[in-house]
């Protein structure tokens, strides 16, 4: 197996936490990972991405060209990452403030509403946890057990407490994820 994932949205909706859960998580499975963020020098409310690889076998470069999966959480992130998803792949988005829906025919593609799951489970925080449930409905790379576990390494032993309402929002993500178009 070797997955290229890149997530993309605003700073704050919790991209870069999302991909490093995912690069723990494959740790947790003993898979090779790889976690390259990127962002502007604005905070909240800026673009940023992340790109995670997964994979069998060694990684040679944290640097990818095209990627089999795609997470796009606004419409710049859309616009700017639709073509790089390789033919064939899947492509993930939440449908809050996009304004045009993505057009490929030759991937497959998935919406989730990740901000109302969020809001009818009373906390904006796990929006990205509920993408987290949508990826792996869309794309089953990483068990939940081993996700568990990336939180735990993820996130401070303060906020170790959050880890069932963030198991919580997987699940959400799984139940609410829709294919909209499959090749």
């Amino acid at each position: 197996m070797n997955e290229e994932i890149i997530i993309a949205g605003f700073g704050g909706q919790g991209v870069l936490s999302l991909g490093k859960i995912i690069a723990y998580s494959g740790i947790m499975e003993g898979k090779e990972v790889s976690w390259m963020p990127s962002y502007g020098p604005e905070m909240r409310g800026g673009t940023c991405n992340v790109t995670v690889i997964i994979s069998d076998n060694k990684i040679s470069s944290p640097v990818v060209q095209r990627v089999d999966t795609a997470v796009v959480l606004n419409q710049q992130a859309l616009d700017k990452f639709e073509e790089e998803v390789k033919e064939g792949g899947t492509l993930i988005y939440d449908p809050n403030g996009i304004t045009r829906h993505p057009e490929r025919k030759d991937i497959n593609i998935y919406k989730v509403d990740a901000a109302r799951l969020a809001v009818e489970l009373g906390n904006p925080k796990i929006y990205n946890m509920i993408i987290m449930g949508a990826i792996l409905k869309a794309r089953p790379i990483l068990n939940d057990e081993n996700v568990e576990l990336g939180l735990k390494k993820s996130l401070p032993e303060r906020h170790h407490k959050l880890i069932p309402l963030n198991m919580e929002a997987v699940k959400s993500g799984s139940k609410g994820v829709e294919q909209v178009h499959s090749i």
